[in-house]
Order: structure tokens, then C-alpha cells, then sequence
């Protein structure tokens, strides 16, 4: 269908960055939330005639009156507030998440000394802290992956002891911090892990500074 007049400022305005975009209808109401690599392309492409095949897609897009967007500073900072976004205000076209043992989560076992980080079904009061539902199991390790690169946690059942004779191949591949021969203090580790859960509550701007710091630290001794 054509791009209605009444949205033609907003899809004309629409920046070429990444973040999320929220659409709503006459009353107000939230009824679609996306994430975007790029918003004015995505956004943009509701109105492409291919789009249209769909009966779902048809029927949100006669239905959008206005729409707001937030941009962020990454496709991952985009994944994990589009999470958040679709937990908070459950939009009527996305997938819905009305029974949540059925979705995934991130489990970071905080309770643990040194907390791994896994993906669980079901929410029990363990101690651990959980980050969903999410709508897919592909969009959780979407999100992991990436993660890992900048929080290399833990996956495994090992004991901790520090004192292993060596480390296993996910620290050889510079994603596990690899606490289990000493290459990270207890507190090191679980400073990493809170800025994680800090990242995916959407509070990435203190975690970006924290990094920022630690990387100019380490240039300045020349570490890095």
C-alpha cells in the first residue's frame, strides 16, 4: 500500500541508524514494537509492496497512526532494548507472551561464586537473576554471541579454584575469562558479570564508560 500522507513526515525524518521503533494506533496504544539495524530502511519497508503479502503485516500497517522510534549505538544495544520494550508495554502483533515458561531467558547464576551465564525455560527464586523472555531461542544466542565477545563468561560445571592446570578452548579463543587458572580475580569476574546484567537491563551507557576507561588504562600501559 502507499505510504499514507499522515506518516510521511515521520518516515521522511526517519534517521539511518540502528535502534527501535514503536507503532501505534488511533487510541495511542503500542501495537507493534521492531528492532533496526538501520530505522529508516526497515520502517520504510511496511509500506513496499512485497510487505504486503502477508495478512498480518497488512492489517498492522492500516492500523499505524504514528510512530516513535529510539536510536541506540548498536545492532546489540537495538536487540536488547527491543526485549525490554515488548516485556514492558506488550504490543498485540508481536509474538505474545502470555504464558513465559514457554520462552526463552538468560540465566546468570548469580547466586554462584563465580556466576556462569546459561539459557533456561523456566524462572525459579534460586538466586540467579533472569533477563526475557525473549521471543525466540535464536534471538537469545544472537544476543549471547555477541555478549561473549565483550563479557567472556562462563558456560561450564567446573569448580572454580583457580588453580587449574590450564584453561579450556572458549579461553583460547579470548571468550572465557578463564577464572579457573587464575587469569581473572573473584571480584574482577564478578564485576564483569554485573556490568553484563547491567547491559542487558538496558543500562549500557555506564558499561560502555567503564570499558572506554579500561581500555585507555591499558593503552597507557601499553596493553593494548
Amino acid at each position: 500500500m502507499p505510504i499514507p500522507e499522515h506518516l510521511r513526515p515521520t518516515l521522511d525524518t526517519l534517521p539511518e541508524k540502528p535502534g527501535c521503533y514503536l507503532m501505534k494506533n488511533a487510541a495511542g496504544e503500542i501495537i507493534y514494537v521492531g528492532k533496526a539495524v538501520n530505522l529508516r530502511r526497515r520502517v520504510r519497508s511496511y509500506f513496499h509492496k512485497s510487505a504486503q503479502k502477508h495478512p498480518k503485516t497488512r492489517k498492522l500497517v492500516s492500523q499505524i497512526a504514528e510512530i516513535e522510534w529510539i536510536t541506540v549505538g548498536s545492532e546489540l544495544e537495538a536487540l536488547i532494548l527491543e526485549m525490554n520494550l515488548i516485556k514492558k508495554h506488550r504490543p498485540r502483533y508481536n509474538v505474545r507472551l502470555k504464558d513465559d515458561k514457554r520462552y526463552p531467558y538468560i540465566k546468570v547464576h548469580w547466586q554462584d561464586p563465580f556466576p556462569k551465564v546459561t539459557v533456561t525455560r523456566r524462572v525459579t527464586q534460586d538466586g540467579a537473576r533472569y533477563f526475557g523472555p525473549y521471543t525466540s531461542m535464536w534471538a537469545v544466542h544472537q544476543t549471547l554471541d555477541v555478549l561473549r565477545k565483550i563479557f567472556p563468561f562462563l558456560t561450564c560445571n567446573r569448580t572454580i579454584t583457580g588453580h587449574d592446570p590450564r584453561a579450556c578452548l572458549y579461553a583460547d579463543l579470548g571468550l572465557c575469562a578463564a577464572p579457573c587458572v587464575g587469569a581473572v580475580s573473584q571480584a574482577e569476574y564478578r564485576q564483569m558479570i554485573a556490568d553484563l546484567c547491567d547491559f542487558l537491563e538496558g543500562r549500557t551507557e555506564p558499561v560502555v564508560q567503564r570499558l572506554e576507561a579500561e581500555m585507555r588504562r591499558a593503552a597507557e600501559k601499553l596493553e593494548f
